[in-house]
């Protein structure tokens, strides 16, 4: 730098550091913006990183870091600050002494014996070759050609023993089955 005199002298550290800041804040800030999504906390992920370097600088006496490090120290505090905001969430919604969205645990599993319930009954119901058809395809995870062969039967048989226990559940489990959709539905 040049002095009143005319003579050149080398730069302080303090002056260093400020063309340093002042060339890449700019940037630092947007590569930070990209990760946190806010304009604010990118800049106090900034701000708090030249502090940083200006304390161990300062005190230590330590070169001022280049361009690749500064980059990568705004990306790693970046996504140390995502984690944090993960696990503050997290923390939160533990400790919220909100009801939860959902049904509760005893309303579900009440909900649940209702339903398997109404379903066995209904099993109970079918003709037995019928009955028997349905539990190979439905609880054994059986094919129909697999059945065929274990009953002895043809395919076809099968096919329209599946048909007609799949319609009389339809037709028993109907009303169940309108509470389970719009369940469903309030889900999503």
């Amino acid at each position: 730098m040049a002095s009143s005199l005319g003579v050149t002298h080398a730069p302080t550290q303090a002056e260093t550091f400020e063309v340093l800041y002042r060339t890449h804040y700019a940037g630092l800030c947007d590569l930070a913006y990209g990760y946190v999504g806010s304009r604010d906390t990118a800049r106090e992920l900034v701000q708090d990183l030249f502090l940083s370097i200006w304390n161990n600088v300062s005190t230590s006496g330590a070169p001022i870091p280049g361009a690749p490090y500064l980059y990568t120290a705004a990306r790693n505090r970046a996504l140390r600050s995502l984690r944090h905001g993960k696990i503050e969430a997290r923390y939160t919604a533990r400790q919220s002494p909100e009801a939860p969205d959902g049904p509760c645990e005893a309303e579900s599993a009440l909900v649940e014996q209702e339903l398997t319930a109404a379903v066995s009954a209904a099993m109970r119901e079918l003709p037995e070759r019928c009955r028997l058809v349905f539990s190979m395809s439905r609880h054994e995870h059986l094919p129909n050609a697999q059945i065929a062969e274990r009953l002895g039967i043809s395919v076809s048989t099968v096919e329209q023993q599946m048909w007609r226990a799949l319609k009389a559940l339809r037709t028993k489990l109907g009303p169940y089955l309108l509470v389970l959709t719009g369940a469903i539905s309030l889900l999503k």
